[in-house]
């Protein structure tokens, strides 16, 4: 069995993960194109918000007396709606904190 290190090549490190030697992207990827954290929150509301509709959707028809809709299955959906909802509501707390954090900052 052959143990001997061979020497750290960076640029072919660099190369493997899709950087030059400075340490810029080469191109465009698949990960970066199109993919940005704004998209992602866009999405992240577009979701809570079918979540909450659907919710909103059931518990009408719960209301209506619907017997295909079942009261545990209207409650599930509230729930989820709802922890949706709040998880958004931490990430936009934490967004606003780091953004007034930064704004503070002396430089």
């Amino acid at each position: 069995m052959d143990l001997r290190l061979k020497p750290f090549d960076f640029a072919q490190a660099a190369a493997r993960a899709g950087l030059g030697v400075n340490g810029q992207p080469l191109g465009k990827t698949r990960a970066v194109e199109g993919a940005s954290f704004g998209d992602a929150m866009a999405q992240a509301m577009k979701g809570v918000s079918a979540s909450q509709m659907e919710a909103s959707r059931l518990q009408r028809e719960v209301q209506l007396d619907n017997p295909n809709v079942s009261l545990e299955e209207t409650m599930v959906a509230m729930q989820k709606a709802q922890i949706g909802f709040q998880a958004t509501l931490q990430v936009r707390n934490r967004l606003v904190s780091a953004y007034s954090e930064i704004m503070n900052m002396q430089v």
